[in-house]
């Protein structure tokens, strides 16, 4: 049985005769753990357990009637468990609803609601009076609710109508009403939410028809594998997905469609919900613990057959899969930052395969993963080459800002601003694309030097003008902004680097009587939020739409006209591997969002390293050039896909005892590489190191075995408070890597008070 906690170990507890009939594996139960009652996951029932001579303890209660992780859910978080090398309690938790393995109660809140119902009729005056007498709000009562159709919620009694409660009891004391709990499913999108969207017939032209064909075939076969779908932007990628998931949910399966962020889940849940009406569920962090707990529970009992969510969905309890989607894979978003550190797209693959479903990878961009395990025939490639309207790609042009006049760095240079004032002029709209929010990114005092930094990370605070706040984007610490340096009262502060708060200021100072929305972290914190900025741009009122990364990917936005990127080096600069491939995917994608409609689109680059290669591929929209240029430039430091990758973080304080610990794993790690032999994990354990194809599609670029780089303090040396030391391991051979981490983490070396995080297949490493 595994409990929530950071454990790599199961424990084992004794089914009591009175139990028994109710004990299956994915139940959860009640179980003593020291002086404490927790929930755990009963993982395997055993006839004859071996306790080593320990006393085994009883379980107290199972508390389901039906397990909430079927059989093959099971399997998928033991093997997220053992690859990504966590603790399978805490895997299950990621995988249930919140508060269903510990922390806060199933759902956020109550599961029913009270209802009163009549249950005896007074047809006659006479009744009435004999039964009433002189209670007349009792009266009123009865007779509000036979207007109201016999019943009413409780609640919309006592507060809306002014009935109370001692009313209602009075009622049914007599026998006239009865007051129940009923279980009552929660409707995410009832409200001030989505507006429903019901597209028209849309044909396939000859790419999607093709495509369709060869994964539909592959769908109904005895193996249909994965799928890495190409398609440029407006290509019709969302269309392919929608008649995949139909096919299988007429053949009587279920479908799953992943999307990167909850930006994207409105306008994708219109379309799917076009398609399949009330079939569709939708799980994502946006909604409340109660709406995820019910979408949940209507997928497991198999009342809705189609799972539509971010990264978490992938664990969602369907059965009988027929298709699993992940749209815009490339993206960072599918990788979770906390532990378990799982990646929805490796978990998507995996659970494919062993349910024997299709998984269906699309995006214009692919990362360099999938592109490569697909080059290399191991994954399956289809390509949409061509828009799926006559509209054409966008031309694409870099503003070199170098060129631009003034000692201090411009918002918009003198090309694009004369381009938004065209098309404002031409009643137009336009996207501004800026991957930094707040105000200034840091403030500093001209006379002592002070930088205001977080008091947790190193890193400054960026000023947040309209909250009058200094905020760290990483463990959002803030504080209130003076005017004057905190330091030595100096009044000359300099605010330095601007985000999307800034431009949007600035924007309109330049354009007054342009209707501007912005979209970003700051803006988008209600449920429905992004759906609703969307639906008026959508509906012409809002003229330029400005924001962060989340206005990128997978819009469909036939108005606008003109992209403007107003700093694309924002990512190019990070330390980080994959720096110039995000850059690139964010700069194509993006600019996908232009011309889909009937007005040629233009897209505005402003940048300082125009002769940079990610720059000029994203410039003729060739993803081939920049993953070849790409590909061979990894492949001399060995980073993925050549090699796969774990990182190493060593975290705690003071800083010195970090930097210590760091070297003792290192010199640890050198020597169990020196003592080990090569061949790495045989049987199961291989086989669940090398499943996700996640990455060394090739052993033929580094020497056999694993490589130690480091350690070093990481990008960030100091997070949330805690100073931090990283290594990184390298090998071409997944099941030795596997077995390294796992050997770490059953006994981590390092001192206590310290941390050691394992993040295999890493997205970034600052």
């Amino acid at each position: 049985m595994a409990l929530a906690r950071p454990l790599l170990r199961s424990f084992q507890y004794r089914v009591p005769p009175g139990l028994a009939d109710r004990a299956r594996p994915g139940v959860r139960v009640r179980v003593p753990f020291g002086r404490r009652r927790e929930t755990g996951i009963l993982e395997e029932l055993e006839t004859a357990p071996d306790a080593g001579g320990a006393r085994i303890r009883d379980v107290l209660d199972v508390l389901d009637p039906e397990p909430v992780l079927h059989p093959a859910l099971l399997d998928l978080c033991r093997w997220v468990a053992r690859y990504y090398v966590a603790p399978p309690g805490l895997v299950y938790r990621a995988a249930l609803p919140p508060g269903m393995l510990g922390g806060r109660r199933a759902g956020g809140g109550p599961l029913h609601r009270q209802v009163i119902r009549l249950v005896h009729d007074l047809p006659t005056l006479r009744e009435r009076e004999e039964a009433f007498g002189r209670a007349r709000r009792q009266r009123e009562a009865f007779e509000t609710l036979e207007t109201l159709g016999g019943r009413a919620e409780v609640a919309h009694l006592e507060r809306r109508l002014g009935f109370t409660r001692s009313v209602l009891a009075g009622l049914a004391e007599k026998g006239l009403a009865t007051i129940a709990d009923e279980p009552v499913e929660r409707d995410p999108f009832a409200g001030p939410g989505l507006p429903v969207v019901t597209p028209g017939p849309i044909e396939p032209n000859p790419d999607q028809v093709g495509v369709l064909e060869r994964l539909t075939a592959r769908m109904d076969g005895p193996r249909p594998g994965t799928v890495v779908l190409r398609g440029i932007t407006g290509s019709g990628k969302t269309e392919v997905y929608l008649r995949l998931m139909r096919r299988a949910l007429d053949a009587g399966r279920s479908a799953m469609l992943l999307v990167p962020e909850i930006a994207l889940t409105p306008q994708t849940v219109q379309r799917v919900r076009a398609a399949f009406g009330d079939r569709v569920a939708v799980l994502h962090s946006g909604l409340s613990d109660g709406e995820r707990h019910d979408a949940w529970e209507a997928l497991r009992a198999g009342r809705r057959r189609v799972a539509v969510g971010t990264r978490s969905a992938v664990f969602a309890p369907l059965r009988d899969l027929g298709v699993i989607v992940v749209d815009e894979e490339h993206d960072g978003s599918y990788k979770q930052s906390e532990t378990p550190r799982y990646h929805a797209r490796a978990v998507a693959v995996v659970r494919a395969r062993a349910e024997g479903a299709l998984c269906v990878l699309g995006s214009a961009t692919p990362s360099l993963e999938s592109w490569a395990l697909a080059r290399a025939g191991k994954w399956e490639l289809e390509t949409l080459p061509r828009r799926a309207t006559p509209h054409a790609l966008p031309g694409v042009e870099l503003v070199d800002l170098r060129a631009e006049e003034g000692p201090a760095p411009r918002i918009f240079s003198e090309r694009l601003h004369a381009a938004l004032a065209a098309r404002l002029e031409r009643g137009e709209q336009a996207i501004l694309l800026l991957n930094r929010r707040g105000h200034s990114t840091w403030v500093a005092c001209p006379d002592c030097g002070r930088v205001e930094t977080c008091r947790s990370c190193n890193v400054s605070l960026t000023w947040h003008r309209r909250r009058g706040r200094l905020v760290c984007h990483h463990c959002g610490f803030e504080v209130e902004h003076r005017e004057t340096c905190r330091n030595c009262g100096s009044e000359a502060l300099r605010f330095q680097g601007f985000g999307t708060e800034q431009v949007e200021r600035r924007l309109g100072e330049l354009f007054p009587a342009a209707r501007i929305a912005r979209m970003d972290v700051d803006t988008t914190s209600g449920k429905w939020s992004h759906g609703r900025i969307l639906e008026t741009v959508r509906r012409g009122e809002v003229d330029v739409l400005l924001g962060t990364q989340m206005i990128a990917k997978g819009l469909d936005l036939p108005g606008i006209t003109l992209v403007g990127v107003i700093d694309a080096d924002v990512g190019l600069n990070l330390p980080d591997f994959r720096s110039a491939e995000r850059t690139f995917q964010l700069l194509a994608q993006v600019a996908g969002r232009a011309g889909r409609g009937p007005v040629p689109g233009e897209v505005l680059v402003q940048t300082s390293r125009p002769d940079h290669f990610a720059l000029r591929a994203a410039r003729g929209h060739d993803y081939v050039a920049f993953a070849d240029r790409e590909m061979e430039d990894r492949a001399g430091p060995g980073y993925p896909p050549h090699l796969r990758l774990a990182n190493l973080v060593v975290s705690g304080g003071p800083e010195e005892a970090v930097a210590d610990a760091a070297e003792a794993l290192a010199d640890r790690i050198e020597r169990w590489i020196a003592d080990d032999a090569p061949e790495g994990g045989t049987g199961a354990a291989a086989g669940a190191d090398a499943a996700a194809g996640a990455g060394g599609t090739s052993g033929a670029t580094a020497a056999a075995g694993l490589e130690l780089v480091g350690p070093a303090p990481c990008p960030i040396d100091r997070l949330r408070g805690r100073w931090r030391w990283h290594a990184l391991l390298k090998s071409p051979d997944p099941a030795r890597l596997g077995r390294l981490l796992r050997a770490l983490a059953a006994d981590p070396p390092v001192p206590s008070g310290l941390r050691l995080e394992i993040d295999r297949d890493p997205e970034q490493l600052l």
